[in-house]
């Protein structure tokens, strides 16, 4: 057991980076938001049965359920949508890693004042240092970069806040609420939201394909629900900055994973970009 509370933050990392690469395929047969809205909503409907089936708590207290729903809006809302409808826009996707895994920074400096959580020297230099390896990791990508625009980095600056706030609300008043529960009302408020902006929109195109299909699978199954229990339970074991730290690492990670089924190649400064995340992490972690 030890072994695997140990291994859970690398495991959320494959998992959670992953979600990169899925949009690539999920953009193939549908619109990103009307996308996100079917995968949130069916995978409200399969935690909740899993719930129910596990005899898990259901009730939720007024102060728990509007922290529910604030923080599935925040991640889910306008994190995740934000994300994938700038790549769906042209963002190229080196900047927007760089954009929004500077979440970490964003969260330690305001987690001193707002948790009362305090940075060693050590965490300090992790944080600088798996910011530096982040760009590192995708500067050759920024080079190259085309199709970006003032409404991608608006959505991407969105994401930032987003995912900033659901982590510094789960830490403040999110602890209390239990956690299948509690994820399945953010799944479904999001869900519901981003359902609610594509029929307004007009954009509700998904075709039933073979890749679509895997796609959605992969989506509700492993990028939502294991990624986000793992990332909730994440936070309540450790602190806001030591789990934040965690997302540097998902820009390399996207990397590799590319790597491994695009044959996108890494050049030698890349490969120096993931080893100083790395470490920069592992300091964060340690310290």
């Amino acid at each position: 057991m030890k072994k695997l509370v140990g291994a859970a933050p690398w495991i959320f990392i494959i998992i959670w980076s992953s979600g990169f690469v899925v949009a690539k395929y999920g953009f193939e047969d549908a619109d990103s938001l009307f996308f996100l809205a079917i995968r949130l909503l069916l995978a409200a409907a399969i935690l909740l049965i899993l719930t129910l089936a596990l005899r898990q708590p259901t009730y939720l207290s007024r102060r728990d359920l509007a922290a529910s729903l604030a923080i599935g809006i925040s991640l889910h809302g306008f994190y995740l949508a934000g994300v994938w409808y700038a790549i769906e826009l042209g963002a190229p996707a080196g900047l927007s890693s760089v954009i929004t895994s500077m979440q970490p920074i964003v969260v330690s400096l305001l987690a001193v004042r707002l948790l009362g959580e305090p940075l060693t020297t050590k965490q300090v230099g992790g944080l600088l240092c798996g910011l530096a390896g982040v760009f590192l990791v995708v500067l050759p990508k920024l080079s190259k970069a085309s199709g970006f625009t003032g409404e991608s980095l608006g959505l991407l600056f969105a994401a930032l806040a987003g995912s900033t706030i659901a982590t510094l609300l789960q830490k403040k008043i999110g602890h209390s609420i239990p956690l299948m529960i509690g994820t399945t009302y953010q799944f479904a408020i999001a869900g519901f939201l981003l359902l609610i902006v594509s029929i307004l929109r007009g954009r509700t195109q998904f075709e039933l394909t073979v890749t679509s299909f895997w796609t959605m699978t992969w989506a509700v199954l492993v990028t939502s629900i294991a990624a986000i229990l793992l990332l909730l339970w994440l936070l309540n074991r450790g602190s806001a900055a030591k789990v934040s730290s965690l997302l540097y690492l998902v820009p390399p990670m996207a990397v590799v994973q590319a790597f491994i089924l695009f044959g996108e190649k890494v050049s030698w400064v890349g490969l120096v970009g993931i080893a100083m995340t790395a470490f920069g992490v592992a300091l964060v972690i340690r310290s």
